[in-house]
């Protein structure tokens, strides 16, 4: 790395890139752009007139957040390991933002976003990333403790918990279920002690289920989620059009564009069911592929990690974890949903979605994973070989100044 880029963070494009990863991404987000465009027409043409509104907003979407992403890819790791204090209150800060009359805005009884004037941010999206890069960062600190005692344990949870009180008033079970479930990972990679992560896990567990059923309108969607076809006229509305669509795509569905249940039978068509859309379109065939896909990525995030992990360099290595474990859990609780096997949760499907603070996100996760690549390629002088794992000894870049590779 030249004396520019170790300064800016500016990559240079010698060390390349994770092609897997990289195509694996292009291809989701291209077709996450088409079946936008197809899930939403009747809906748009019904609310502006303009059958592909939603496509131009998501291709705008798109394009910022590329770009965001592209400026955190810019960002060397060390700096996100030496603000995470400051993201943990970012994110508290955000979410009691949020729960404010007047700044929130109660969208189907729940107050989730903020408006920003071209779109209305979703605050839990910003929320989850600030923590779980505060979590990576409390692992590379105190992993003794981590592995040692009850205590490493619990202070992280303790530490997030306030925050997940905060998600679950405004509610935003889902966004809460997410975080919980790629804090446990972390924790887990991160070398808890067994017992005390099962008894840990246990407790959790419960009070997700005491919380989940609680709540009047949360318990009826259990029921609903139970037989969506016992009550279909009204509240299993929903689930049971999603089912329908699922069921009528068949082995290789019924052709791009020719879906009927788009067609405003099936509520939220192009956001959180727009997976039900594209089961309908491209039939068992397209579900097959889109599973392979969202494994690539998850695959690949991994591996940038376990590479990270083996130089060193730990807080990329938990970071890319959690990253690459956030996008495979709500990608597979959201397909899990659209077929019936889980209540329905409030999630977008990474990548696929209508949605800009969705959007958004995920194209910044995308950046941090990039950038953790980069820094192995660039540790390792550039000699990184997918294929058969050559690679020479790299440099250490975590909590010091990254030495570069010269040229």
């Amino acid at each position: 790395m030249s004396a520019t880029g170790d300064r800016w963070g500016i990559p240079e494009t010698r060390f390349g890139v994770d092609n897997w990863l990289c195509g694996a991404i292009a291809t989701l987000l291209l077709w996450g752009l088409i079946m936008v465009a197809s899930a939403s027409v009747a809906q748009a043409t019904k609310l502006t007139g303009d059958p592909f509104y939603f496509f131009y907003r998501q291709l705008l979407f798109m394009a910022v957040g590329g770009a965001g992403g592209f400026a955190l890819y810019c960002v060397p790791m060390r700096q996100w390991q030496r603000s995470s204090n400051w993201l943990l209150l970012f994110a508290v800060a955000l979410l009691a933002l949020v729960l404010i009359p007047g700044i929130g805005v109660k969208v189907n009884g729940a107050r989730r976003w903020i408006d920003v004037g071209l779109f209305r941010l979703q605050a839990s999206e910003p929320v989850r990333l600030a923590l779980i890069i505060w979590i990576s960062a409390y692992i590379t600190r105190r992993q003794v403790q981590l592995q040692s005692s009850l205590k490493g344990l619990a202070m992280p949870i303790i530490a997030i918990l306030f925050p997940c009180f905060l998600l679950l008033c405004e509610p935003d079970f889902g966004a809460t279920a997410i975080l919980l479930g790629v804090v446990f990972l972390m924790l887990f990679l991160g070398g808890a002690r067994v017992h005390y992560y099962a008894m840990i896990v246990g407790v959790a567990g419960a009070g997700l289920a005491l919380i989940a059923v609680a709540a009047p309108y949360r318990l009826q969607r259990m029921l609903n989620f139970m037989n969506p076809w016992a009550d279909v006229e009204n509240a299993g509305w929903q689930l049971a059009q999603s089912l329908i669509a699922v069921g009528r795509g068949e082995w290789t569905g019924v052709g791009l564009g020719n879906s009927v249940q788009k067609l405003l039978y099936l509520p939220e068509m192009h956001t959180d069911f727009i997976f039900a859309i594209l089961a309908e379109e491209f039939g068992l065939l397209g579900i097959a592929i889109l599973l392979s896909l969202f494994g690539i990525v998850v695959w690949r995030g991994f591996a940038i990690a376990r590479a990270a992990e083996l130089d060193g360099r730990r807080f990329s290595a938990y970071l890319c974890y959690g990253l690459s474990g956030w996008i495979g859990l709500q990608a597979l609780i959201n397909m899990a949903v659209n077929m019936g096997l889980l209540p329905t949760k409030g999630l977008t499907l990474p990548m696929i979605s209508s949605g800009g603070s969705s959007l958004m996100t995920v194209c910044a996760l995308i950046g941090l994973i990039l950038r953790v690549d980069y820094e192995n390629r660039a540790a390792a002088g550039g000699v990184v070989s997918t294929e058969n794992g050559a690679r020479e000894r790299p440099l250490r870049t975590d909590g010091a100044r990254a030495q570069g590779v010269r040229s």
